[in-house]
């Protein structure tokens, strides 16, 4: 690694907040999918979207909506900054080069670093790489950081990965049916790993 992620350096490319030394690495797909990904034009066309059940209708949403997924990542980030005031903030926000540091060894870096880190699955998101980046993210600290790490998923989502990550990692898992449900459960999240490192239940970072 070129580069060293330590928490000083996140820290600093990131703004100001009442909690600046509490950081909460917020994972998840920057891009929603989209069934224009997998089915060709033809096969498109012969679907009559209208007809479809309504989780499987939201897999056709427009394309002009296709950055959907990062703008949920940046709410939930805003609305953590705000309150409780922690340190909240994506991958793209530390501004490493993926040259210097690969995305996977990053995520694992940055979630070593952070006194709390979600994995945030919507349904509407493009999981795929999300879904390996956590995989390589709990292989590699969930044994030391294991009580600081939440998976969140939208109800409709499902995966192996999903229903193994209890069971492999001991993973808190949770479930959401809205953006201020998945707000307020992090919050609360957040609330919990600050009062258990007060209270020394959890080391502390610095």
């Amino acid at each position: 690694m070129t580069v060293e992620i330590t928490r000083d350096r996140i820290a600093s490319r990131l703004g100001d907040v009442t909690y600046d030394r509490f950081l909460f690495y917020v994972m998840g797909p920057y891009k929603s999918f989209n069934l224009n990904y997998v089915l060709s034009e033809e096969e498109r066309r012969n679907i009559t979207t209208k007809d479809l059940p309504g989780p499987l209708r939201r897999l056709f949403q427009n394309k002009d909506d296709i950055n959907e997924a990062q703008a949920l990542l940046r709410r939930i980030q805003g609305a953590l900054r705000t309150d409780p005031g922690v340190n909240a903030f994506l991958a793209l926000d530390v501004d490493i080069d993926t040259e210097d540091v690969d995305a996977v060894t990053q995520s694992i870096e940055y979630a070593r670093c952070s006194n709390a880190t979600a994995f945030v699955v919507p349904f509407l998101g493009h999981n795929f790489g999300v879904g390996e980046e956590a995989g390589s993210v709990l292989a590699n600290i969930a044994d030391t950081h294991g009580e600081r790490l939440i998976f969140m998923h939208e109800d409709d989502v499902t995966s192996a990965m999903i229903r193994s990550a209890p069971v492999r990692w001991d993973l808190r898992v949770e479930t959401y049916e809205t953006e201020a449900e998945l707000v307020t459960k992090l919050r609360r999240f957040a609330g919990g790993v600050m009062h258990r490192e007060r209270r020394g239940d959890l080391g502390h970072l610095g």
